[in-house]
Formats: C-alpha cells, sequence, structure tokens
C-alpha cells in the first residue's frame, strides 16, 4: 500500500495512500531531482525539498544539507528534532557531522510547526554560532531556511547571516 515506483520511472498508487505517502514520495522525487543535477545551483531548488521534507511535520526538526566544494550533495541529515515550538540545535554536534561527511559547504534548514516563517531572534543567533563555529574547520554556511505555511523563507536573502 501506497506509492510505488516502476522500472520506467513512474509513480503508481496503491491501496490507500496517506498524507504521509505522498509528502515522502515527492521528497524523493524533488531529491532524485537534485541528485541528477548534481549540485544546489539554484536556491530555489533546494527550498522546494526543503519545503517537501519539513513542511509537514507537527514538531520542530533542524535538518542539513551537506555540500562538497562544487556545491554536489554530499548527504541529508536531521540534525535535532524538537516539541511544537522548538529544538536544541548543539554546535559542537554540528562540527561532528561535517567532519563526519568531509562537508566544505551546509545549508540549514528548520520548520516552525506554527507555520509562521518569519526567523525568530533564536534562528539568527543559531545561525550565527553554527556559521562561526563551522568557519574555524572550512565549512561554509550557505543558507538557513525556514520552512512553513507557504514559501521558505531565507536567511542568506533577507541579509541575517
Amino acid at each position: 500500500m501506497g506509492i510505488l515506483l516502476d522500472n520506467k520511472g513512474n509513480y503508481r498508487l496503491t491501496g490507500k495512500t496517506t498524507e504521509q505517502d505522498v509528502l515522502a514520495a515527492a521528497e524523493g522525487i524533488l531529491l532524485a531531482k537534485l541528485e541528477r543535477q548534481g549540485s544546489m545551483g539554484n536556491p530555489s531548488d533546494a527550498a522546494d525539498f526543503l519545503r517537501m521534507r519539513l513542511g509537514g511535520l507537527r514538531h520542530e526538526e533542524f535538518h542539513a544539507v551537506w555540500l562538497d566544494n562544487r556545491h554536489r550533495i554530499l548527504s541529508t541529515e536531521k540534525l535535532a528534532s524538537g516539541t511544537i515550538d522548538g529544538a536544541t540545535i548543539h554546535p559542537r554536534e554540528v562540527v561532528r557531522a561535517a567532519l563526519n561527511i568531509n562537508a566544505a559547504a551546509v545549508i540549514f534548514s528548520h520548520n516552525h510547526p506554527s507555520g509562521v516563517t518569519e526567523p525568530s531572534s533564536a534562528d539568527r543567533e543559531i545561525t550565527r554560532q553554527l556559521k562561526d563555529a563551522l568557519q574555524l574547520i572550512g565549512v561554509r554556511v550557505l543558507d538557513h531556511l525556514v520552512v512553513g505555511a507557504g514559501s521558505p523563507v531565507s536567511l542568506a536573502a533577507r541579509g541575517l547571516m
């Protein structure tokens, strides 16, 4: 039951399909598209992927898209899971994750289950802390996207990084 991918790359519904099945399939499609492109050259591609990955969650999660020097995707990783209004991020653990994957750059993202995508002062502060910590090991923070209802908000585009 759910959504199946046939040998021609087409998706089809089987049995009872839930909303979570559809969101998981959409995330898979967007990730496959990004992997085919080989890199995150377009900020809207990252926003679309992360909106699918985080948009439907009822609790806050903080994710990283780890990239190499050419901004090719190395890995996507959930770094923290929280409650309806927060997730605790530890810079030490983020640095460890960056070193483990041998990343050169990262795009962070987290969701606001309330749907309001306006970055909070805590969002701006953790972004600054992570940027400072990762700079010490040569990992560039390209963006931090806040996902909620509507389009994600980019801290980089708003000049908040």
